[in-house]
């Protein structure tokens, strides 16, 4: 018998066979790869929000965990996909500035806001007033990470690459089956398909989708992750990520013109250089309306499990949440209230 069939193989998932397998748990991983929202993110990790210039809840205790778990990933997988480069962003007036140094004196943002202006001029980028720089920040390549921990799971026979039929998941007590596999518990982490899943598709996980371009702009010479309107993240050889767009009414994963010419718009705000585009991709954002996670177990079936909603902050959300699940399915240690599903139970 299986201790976890885990139902997802993007970041959720594999952050929570992670977690399991350096427990010693036996582990199965289904996924027919439908959501693609982990593959299209650009992968960065920053606790600053810095359209308000705050920090997100349990930031440093997040990003603390956050590190040495990924290592962990990169040395078991033999792939390394974590890129530490600093956030950059850019000011577009004396007004911006005086707001960082404002911000940078508060405690939380102590440790992440640079107070050091960067005056030095980068080939193809417009910025007479400088940047600031976010500290203690990168990004996973998470195409990267998410094939090549697949991959692992394979090779341990331990993944299957089907669509999971929520009709053929047969609950017992202590035990679930699935087409000839039991378990010990079944942890669904399928983003935004959660919708198709009968458990738990009464959960206000709305969805966001959002759209990046991929660019060709060999004049732009940055080894950081530039902010403005955009973010344009180098991925080497003059290829750049530019994103990224909200849309909360269309839920398909179609490109579209409108998001394309609005990251355009964008893009040409921050950079000066010709640039082509090569590549438009989008995805659908597992995001909850109070932008809390979804994390818990089912309130009938004692082993049924959600791990979902890590929203546009997964790379670091995805390892501390797996944990806390994890935590409460094997050592009783209730998750924390803010992100509980049952939050939403009438």
């Amino acid at each position: 018998m299986k201790d976890y069939i885990i139902v997802g193989g993007g970041l959720a998932g594999i952050c929570f066979a992670e977690i399991a397998l350096q427990a010693g748990k036996a582990v199965v991983l289904i996924t027919d790869d439908s959501q693609n929202s982990s593959t299209v993110a650009a992968g960065v990790y920053n606790p600053v929000v810095l359209k308000r210039l705050n920090i997100t809840q349990d930031a440093q205790e997040h990003m603390d965990y956050m590190a040495p778990f990924y290592k962990q990933v990169e040395e078991r997988i033999g792939v390394v996909f974590n890129n530490p480069v600093p956030v950059y962003r850019r000011f577009a007036g004396v007004e911006e500035q005086n707001n960082w140094f404002a911000a940078a004196d508060k405690p939380s943002l102590t440790a992440f806001l640079s107070t050091q202006i960067i005056h030095k001029q980068f080939e193809g980028v417009d910025a007479p007033y400088g940047f600031g720089e976010v500290l203690h920040t990168g990004f996973m390549d998470t195409t990267r990470l998410l094939n090549g921990y697949l991959s692992y799971l394979k090779k341990e026979e331990s993944l299957l690459q089907e669509t999971f039929i929520h009709a053929d998941l047969q609950i017992h007590d202590g035990f679930v089956s699935y087409r000839g596999i039991n378990a010990k518990h079944i942890v669904f982490a399928e983003g935004y398909g959660i919708k198709a899943n009968p458990y738990f598709n009464q959960l206000p996980l709305n969805g966001t989708k959002g759209e990046i371009l991929i660019i060709k702009a060999p004049g732009l010479d940055i080894n950081f992750i530039a902010k403005g309107s955009v973010f344009v993240l180098p991925f080497g050889d003059g290829i750049f990520k530019v994103g990224a767009t909200y849309e909360w009414d269309d839920k398909t994963t179609i490109p579209t013109a409108a998001a394309r010419a609005e990251l355009v718009e964008k893009l040409e705000e921050l950079i000066t250089c010709p640039y082509e585009v090569i590549g438009q991709l989008a995805g659908i954002r597992p995001t909850v309306k109070d932008r809390k996670a979804l994390v818990g177990t089912h309130p009938q079936y004692k082993n049924i499990h959600l791990l979902n909603g890590l929203g546009t902050r997964g790379v670091i959300l995805g390892p501390p949440m797996a944990k806390m699940l994890f935590d409460q399915i094997e050592n009783n240690i209730p998750v924390k209230k803010e992100v509980d599903l049952n939050r939403f139970s009438a």
